[in-house]
């Protein structure tokens, strides 16, 4: 049984920094593209970075690739998101999610929560000004 637990959120000033975890078990996180995604208050989730089998990665915006990192310890199996420079506009629910297995070419958007089949809880961060 696949499962994912984020933990590091929190509260933190603009300008702060914060390292989002993301445990997984029941699968190993280097088989699968995994994705950092958040949703905001009245907003839709949206995908912020996604790392895949190979170690390549796509980010959400230029602006997000020069402060957020994504990464991934293969011998503990757990992701990872190092935020800095927070802005308030990062206030949301982190989640990290799985992405289904392909067979074939696949042409869907990794950045697309519907390419997702295993999330974990979420993790509040909120950054005030």
């Amino acid at each position: 049984q696949v499962q994912l637990v984020e933990s590091g959120g929190g509260s933190v000033q603009a300008g702060g920094s914060l390292r989002l975890s993301c445990a997984a078990s029941g699968y190993t996180v280097s088989s699968r593209a995994m994705g950092w995604f958040r949703q905001a208050p009245g907003k839709e989730r949206e995908g912020v970075v996604v790392i895949y089998t190979g170690g390549g990665t796509t980010y959400k915006s230029d602006s997000v690739k020069g402060r957020f990192t994504i990464s991934r310890d293969n011998a503990k199996n757990t992701l990872y998101l190092q935020m800095n420079s927070l802005e308030p506009e990062d206030t949301a629910i982190y989640y990290c999610a799985a992405a289904r297995l392909y067979y074939g070419t696949y042409y869907g958007s990794y950045l697309d929560p519907a390419t997702y089949e295993h999330w974990g809880q979420g993790t509040q961060v909120t950054v005030s000004s």
